[in-house]
C-alpha cells in the first residue's frame, strides 16, 4: 500500500485483543499513520479525548467499558467527539441494540472482523481520511 505523503494522521486503536491491536497499529504505521493503542473502553475514551485523533478504530466487546458505551460518551463529550470518524470493529452481527447505537452515533463503518483482514481495515481508514 502506498505511503501517506502529508503530515501524519493520528489513529486511536481501541481493541482488547493485544495481537490484533498491535497488528492494526503496525500496519497503520507502515503506511504512514500515527497509531496509539488502548486495550479497554475506559482507557480508549481517555486516550481519544486527550489525543484528539483524526479517527478512532473501536472494538465493541471490551472490558471495563464496551465500545458502544465509549462511542456514545465520545459523541456526547463535545465538538471533537461529536465529529471524529469512528470505525467499529466487532465479532458480533448487529442486533437491535447495536443497530440503534450505530444509527444514533453514526460511525463511518461497521466491520465484522471475520470478514476483513488488517489490510482491509487500513484501506477503510485511508478511504475515510484521504
Amino acid at each position: 500500500m502506498e505511503k501517506i505523503t502529508k503530515e501524519k494522521y493520528k489513529i486511536v486503536v481501541v481493541e482488547d485483543d493485544e495481537v490484533l491491536s498491535k497488528s492494526l497499529a503496525g500496519e497503520l504505521e507502515d503506511v504512514g499513520f500515527e497509531a496509539v493503542v488502548a486495550f479497554d473502553g475506559e482507557a480508549g475514551l481517555a486516550l481519544a479525548l486527550k489525543e484528539k485523533p483524526d479517527l478512532v478504530l473501536l472494538d465493541i466487546v471490551m472490558p471495563k467499558m464496551d465500545g458502544m458505551t465509549m462511542m456514545k460518551k465520545l459523541r456526547d463529550s463535545g465538538e471533537f467527539g461529536k465529529h471524529v470518524p469512528i470505525i467499529l470493529l466487532t465479532n458480533l452481527n448487529a442486533d437491535d441494540k447495536i443497530s440503534a447505537g450505530v444509527t444514533q452515533n453514526e460511525p463511518s463503518y461497521y466491520l465484522i472482523k471475520s470478514n476483513y483482514t488488517v489490510a482491509d481495515v487500513v484501506a477503510k481508514v485511508r478511504d475515510r481520511l484521504l
